[in-house]
């Protein structure tokens, strides 16, 4: 954990926000994150003023003192600009459109319901029009880690400030593949939602039927977090949809996954390169790797900036088209004006297309567990997306335009550097409604990986296996000790500290104990020959002087006992007795018990 310093929340992850948003410095630190905040920084549109910061930080305080429990209390979140935020205008990167919404987005007032706090409005790519993060009349948003490149768009500025650590998550829109290709280049977290499962009621559209509000974030466990709150049926939009209960949560110990029998990376060999040692990695966790045929994945992309999909474009802008054209982003006008040129008969011969192609990419999607591909085949400088601003904005697509018109889900991921230092990122697409399967993934992926975070330095939650505090002692805990859940509240109040998330060795099974209030799982070791699971442990240190009363407040079935990680360690944990395991619900697919526990078809 960072200390006390206010200069030490940069590359803060969203666990450690929650935390230490609750040590009486909270407002402090938010002002002292405005004042940081340089005015010519491009990845932004507007910013909280420090008044507004001060009435949203009184509004959450008496909610607090009525007993509202607030999972985001104080933490700092930043908003692509073309989601409504009440106080801040909305432009879509287009000063002439700009408008004052009324009320929040449906996303923002759940994530705003919780105590988190909108602090900015972010760059993008001109109506979300875009995969480089360069098409804005606020300017271009610059790659973090380097300058010369670009940021990847559309959601540019949404992926900047979560890569250089002033957020711990952002919200961008994800049509073509705007909240992957910036993850990738910025060496972050980039969830896809099923569309349907987050409301886009608020959301200046692109593609009405194909977008998707998307998370940034610095882990694959944020950005779940993150979506379990943010999502949920909105009956007010049109094309929400429920979840069916009936997806997996959580991917084999040894997936299936699919690879593109034919890779392209238009001569970068650098990403060639990097791409091949994320294949190796995935190997050596024990994936098994399946070359597909990727053409029915090729010819779907393909479909949404040739066809007529790109008329969907011209209906969210033609008002303006038709008043005042030249407001409108040079590239960005040459492509919406395209639209005008399809006929309703190319529409129904397109959507033909795309359900014939949609239908052989779910057979081959049925025996895999996911695909996985690179993020983007090739990164650009700007220089060079100024020269060739449509043919290189069609390379950065080549794994992700596909996505939408098939119905997918899709998280990107950081992977190895490419060895001029910038990120070079993967993919992983299932069907729909299988996000919290390839997020249960990633987590050991990350931790694999043992990258930095983001263009932060710092190392990832679990990597950098930080040493027992002096007179502690170090305990697993997996249910409802967890950050957030009902009982944390007993380690919080002994001056416990958490130290990491992490997993158990795949060596157990979790269950869900019948009676137990609040509801409580039971952790059990697998006996010799029994297939057991890594399951989602936190790791916190206890005041030796306090662990006695700790463990005494831990009711039967349950006690501590030693617990075996996945890196070899052991530690004092939570363990459970036999005796109570034959009434108990197995939940082990979960992979962990908040999964289980935002199942709202559990």
């Amino acid at each position: 954990m960072a200390d006390d310093r206010m200069d030490d929340f940069r590359g803060w992850t969203l666990g450690e926000w929650r935390e230490r948003q609750l040590d009486g410095r909270g407002l402090e630190r938010l002002e002292a994150l405005l004042a940081s905040l340089e005015d010519d920084d491009t990845a932004w549109i507007s910013r909280l003023s420090t008044d507004g910061l001060s009435a949203r930080w009184q509004a959450l305080e008496a909610r607090r003192a009525a007993g509202e429990q607030l999972s985001l209390f104080g933490v700092p979140f930043a908003v692509k600009d073309n989601i409504d935020v009440a106080g801040f205008d909305t432009t879509a990167a287009c000063p002439e459109f700009a408008y004052a919404p009324s009320e929040d987005a449906e996303v923002i007032a759940r994530l705003q319901a919780q105590g988190a706090i909108a602090i900015g409005k972010t760059n993008l790519d001109q109506f979300a029009t875009g995969l480089v993060g360069t098409r804005s009349p606020y300017g271009a948003v610059t790659n973090a880690f380097d300058p010369r490149y670009v940021s990847g768009g559309s959601s540019a500025g949404s992926a900047s400030v979560v890569a250089r650590g002033l957020v711990p998550f952002s919200l961008g829109t994800d049509t073509a593949g705007s909240g992957r290709v910036p993850a990738g280049f910025n060496n972050i977290v980039g969830l896809k939602p099923t569309r349907g499962w987050f409301s886009n009621r608020g959301l200046v559209p692109a593609c009405r039927t194909l977008d998707c509000i998307s998370i940034f974030a610095l882990t694959a466990e944020d950005a779940e977090t993150v979506a379990e709150i943010a999502g949920g049926y909105d009956p007010q939009d049109p094309y929400s949809r429920r979840h069916p209960g009936t997806a997996p949560v959580a991917l084999p110990i040894a997936p299936r996954l699919g690879i593109p029998d034919k890779l392209e990376f238009f001569g970068d060999t650098q990403a060639e390169a990097a791409f091949a040692a994320a294949i190796s990695r995935l190997e050596a966790l024990g994936a098994e790797l399946v070359e597909i045929d990727y053409a029915p994945f090729a010819k779907l992309a393909a479909e949404l900036y040739q066809g007529p999909w790109v008329a969907e474009r011209t209906a969210a802008v033609e008002a303006l088209l038709e008043t005042d054209s030249d407001a409108i982003e040079p590239t960005v006008r040459g492509i919406v004006q395209e639209g005008f040129t399809y006929s309703a008969l190319d529409v129904f011969k397109a959507e033909y297309r795309r359900a014939e192609l949609s239908r052989t990419i779910g057979q081959v999607l049925n025996d895999l567990d996911a695909l996985v591909v690179p993020t983007s085949p090739t990164i650009r400088t700007i220089a060079e997306m100024a020269e060739q601003p449509v043919a290189y904005n069609a390379q950065f697509g080549t794994y992700t335009n596909f996505t939408n018109l098939a119905d997918l889900s899709a998280l990107a991921l950081p992977a190895d550097f490419r060895s001029d230092g910038l990120p070079a990122g993967i993919t992983l697409i299932a069907p729909a409604w299988h996000d919290r399967a390839l997020t249960h993934f990633a987590r050991r992926w990350q931790q694999a990986l043992a990258a930095p975070l983001g263009a932060t330095g710092r190392p990832a939650p679990g990597v950098a296996k930080v040493e027992q505090a002096a007179g502690c002692v170090r305990v697993a805990v997996v249910g409802a000790h967890l950050t957030g859940m009902p009982l944390n509240f007993q380690l919080i109040t002994r001056d416990a500290r958490l130290v990491e998330q992490t997993l158990t060795a795949p060596r157990y099974r979790l269950y869900a104990l019948a009676g137990t209030v609040p509801p409580k799982p039971g952790l059990a070791r697998c006996a010799d020959g029994e297939e057991g699971c890594a399951i989602i442990v936190e790791l916190w240190d206890v005041p030796t002087a306090r662990f006695g009363e700790f463990v005494a407040e831990i009711p039967a079935p349950l006690g501590i006992g030693n617990l075996e990680l996945e890196d070899g360690r052991w530690v004092k944990g939570f363990i459970c007795e036999g005796a109570a395991l034959p009434s108990a619900r197995d939940i082990t697919a979960y992979g962990g018990w908040r999964a289980f526990i935002a199942d709202p078809n559990r």
